[in-house]
C-alpha cells in the first residue's frame, strides 16, 4: 500500500470548497493506485471518512472524479517547458535528453502513477491511449526530428525506435512499482546507458 493511503482521513474542520476538491482528488489518486479504477465511489468516502453524498457534490460522476485523477497524475506532471528545451539545438542533444529523463523519471517513477496507469491499461480505459497521444504528439515527435537532424547516417530511428528507448525507461518504473523486483535507487545510469546505445546506433552526435 502506497504511503499516501496510509496518510488521516480527509478533514471534517470546514474548508474552502477548491482546498475539498483537491483533498478529494488526492485521496482518490492513493485509492485507485491501490484497488484500480473498479473501486467504488462509496468505498472511497469511507476511506476518506466524509459521505458518498459529499462526493458527488464535487464530482458529478465517477468518470468526471477519474478525469480529475488523470489531470492531477498525468497532465500536470508534463512541464510546458519541454518541447522547447527538447528542441534547442544550442545544447547537445544527449544532454538534451539526459535532462529530460533525469525529469520525467523522476516524475513519474511513482507508485500511483505506475499503478493508475497499469490499471487503466487492463481496464480498457482511455487514460492510457489519451496520455500516449498527448506524450507522442509533444514530446516524441518533435525529439524524433531532432534526433534525425542529428544522425550523420542514412539510417535514422522512427517512431518504433524512440517508443522502444522511451519505453525501456518506464520498465524501470514498472519493475519497481508492478512487479516489485528489485531496482537501482538511482536509475540516472541505467537511463545515460540506454540514450548512449540509442544514439550510437543511429550515429547521433
Amino acid at each position: 500500500m502506497s504511503a499516501a493511503a496510509t496518510t488521516d482521513p480527509v478533514s471534517r474542520r470546514r474548508l474552502q470548497p477548491e482546498e475539498r476538491r483537491q483533498q478529494i482528488i488526492d485521496g482518490a489518486v492513493a485509492f485507485f493506485a491501490d484497488v484500480g479504477l473498479e473501486g467504488k465511489t462509496r468505498d472511497l468516502a469511507k476511506r476518506l471518512g466524509v459521505t458518498q453524498s459529499l462526493l458527488f457534490n464535487y464530482f458529478s460522476s465517477k468518470d468526471n472524479l477519474i478525469e480529475a485523477v488523470y489531470e492531477h497524475v498525468y497532465l500536470n506532471r508534463l512541464s510546458d517547458d519541454w518541447p522547447r528545451r527538447l528542441t534547442d539545438r544550442t545544447r547537445p542533444l544527449r544532454d538534451r535528453l539526459l535532462d529530460f529523463y533525469a525529469e520525467y523519471s523522476t516524475l513519474i517513477f511513482q507508485y500511483e502513477w505506475m499503478r493508475i496507469f497499469m490499471f487503466s491499461g487492463l481496464a480498457g480505459a482511455e487514460l492510457n491511449r489519451r496520455y500516449l497521444e498527448h506524450l507522442g504528439s509533444v514530446i516524441l515527435t518533435p525529439l524524433l526530428a531532432e534526433i534525425g537532424a542529428a544522425s550523420r547516417t542514412g539510417s535514422r530511428p522512427g517512431m518504433e525506435d524512440l517508443w522502444n528507448l522511451h519505453g525501456g525507461i518506464v520498465y524501470i518504473g514498472i519493475r519497481q512499482h508492478i512487479y516489485r523486483m528489485p531496482c537501482p535507487d538511482d536509475p540516472s545510469e541505467a537511463i545515460e546507458g540506454a540514450i548512449d546505445r540509442f544514439l550510437h546506433a543511429f550515429d547521433v552526435v
